[in-house]
């Protein structure tokens, strides 16, 4: 496969927001009665969209939650950005140093994605290439947001490499018939079981962006 272009996820690879997003994800079903923790989250979770995950609390807790509740969740998740959100180590100077096109493919909100690109300084840089489960028929783990993504950008599945850290979107990536890598690093990740069921392996995994130049040196600017 080639290494044409690089299609990043966004929440998990290029920011640590996992680990927030899960915690009042949490805190907010506890106050309505139904108890889950981290590895539930991550299991059930993570990558997926929010109609995916309101779907899987309706089914398994026989709860259905109000309107307002994707509001409320939604308006405190981007106050706990504001003042936690960080940056993935080492991602910004991977991304100064790309010499292949590159993008974002998204499960969360357009609202969402800009605002946390934003926070960390990240917007600007990828200037109009952040594609959303919004855009799509289908969100992660079907293949339709990396095949719009890779069609946006003009390549070909095959020649396109996806970096994910949810087993969700590295089944999406594999379904897409493109190279994936899995992004073990984030906070969430830590103490984890990395196969979680989902039925797709990642052709890599790795830690740390600060290995990307030895992983993929072909994809990078020469100094």
């Amino acid at each position: 496969m080639g290494r044409a272009c690089v299609i990043f996820d966004c929440d998990g690879v290029l920011i640590d927001s996992e680990i927030i997003s899960a915690r009042m994800l949490i805190e907010a079903l506890a106050q309505r009665g139904v108890t889950i923790d981290l590895p539930y989250v991550a299991r059930h979770f993570l990558g997926r969209s929010y109609p995916v995950v309101m779907a899987q609390i309706r089914t398994e807790f026989g709860l259905d939650l109000p309107p307002s509740f994707e509001d409320e969740y939604r308006d405190r998740l981007l106050e706990g950005f504001r003042a936690g959100l960080k940056i993935m180590p080492d991602v910004r100077d991977v991304i100064g140093a790309l010499a292949v096109p590159f993008c974002v493919a998204t499960s969360s909100s357009p609202r969402r994605a800009e605002m946390s690109l934003r926070l960390v300084g990240l917007w600007d840089v990828f200037d109009g290439r952040v594609f959303t489960a919004s855009q799509v028929a289908r969100g992660k783990p079907a293949p339709d947001l990396f095949l719009f993504a890779a069609s946006r950008m003009g390549f070909a599945p095959a020649d396109c490499l996806v970096i994910e850290d949810s087993l969700t979107g590295v089944a999406a990536a594999r379904t897409a018939g493109m190279e994936v890598w899995q992004f073990t690093g984030g906070s969430h990740m830590a103490g984890l079981s990395l196969e979680m069921g989902q039925g797709a392996s990642p052709d890599l995994r790795f830690a740390s962006f600060a290995d990307f130049h030895r992983l993929a040196p072909e994809t990078l600017r020469q100094a």
